[in-house]
């Protein structure tokens, strides 16, 4: 069995970036390329299926290969409405989510995931950096679809508060710190764009 076996990638680039000006930040420039296509390439290889949370610039997301789904609730709710796109828009049982401004995920990080997810027998899988949860890198089933908009049709938003109603499992990252570096600034951009030269030096 492949580590992406019936897996749905969902990157979500559904937020308003107010760190970055207002600016779209997963089509950010980074190092010739837009940020989120950074991601959709160390995603793209652990998964069946992409898909993209995206609330405009949508021909520009989709360029990058992957079909765009909008949050399906009016107002910006934050990024479980975005989960909520993904889960209803996938083919397949499971979905793994990621933020959009995180470049640097491990070839693994879908079969780590997928490993807690059956040895605990959860519903949710959510990435530990060996300190705390990182809450939007999740591992989750589709048929939480509709527990999830019921969630948010009646005021719920704080992704953790959700996923602690669930039998939730912890998947071990803290030997990849580098995993839960994302970018809201032109600083920590620049940076990025360093770590990724070097990278390649060392290739």
């Amino acid at each position: 069995m492949s580590p992406g076996h019936e897996v749905t990638g969902l990157l979500l680039a559904g937020g308003r970036a107010t760190r970055m000006g207002g600016r779209d930040k997963g089509l950010i420039d980074l190092a010739g390329r837009p940020l989120a296509a950074h991601v959709l390439a160390a995603l793209a290889p652990q998964v069946d299926a992409l898909l993209i949370n995206a609330n405009r610039h949508e021909d520009e997301y989709s360029a990058l290969g992957a079909a765009v789904v909008r949050d399906p609730l009016e107002g910006f709710l934050g990024p479980l409405a975005g989960v909520l796109a993904g889960l209803e828009a996938a083919s397949t049982p499971l979905v793994a989510t990621l933020p959009c401004d995180s470049p640097f995920i491990p070839a693994d990080m879908v079969a780590r995931m997928r490993v807690a997810l059956e040895r605990d027998g959860a519903e949710i899988v959510v990435a530990h950096d060996g300190e705390r949860r990182q809450p939007v890198f999740m591992l989750l089933r589709t048929d939480l679809a509709p527990d999830l908009r019921a969630w948010l049709e009646q005021g719920g938003r704080k992704i953790d508060a959700w996923y602690e109603e669930h039998t939730i499992a912890d998947a071990d990252f803290s030997d990849v710190p580098e995993t839960f570096i994302n970018i809201n600034t032109p600083d920590e951009r620049d940076a990025a764009a360093d770590r990724l030269a070097a990278r390649e030096r060392n290739q």
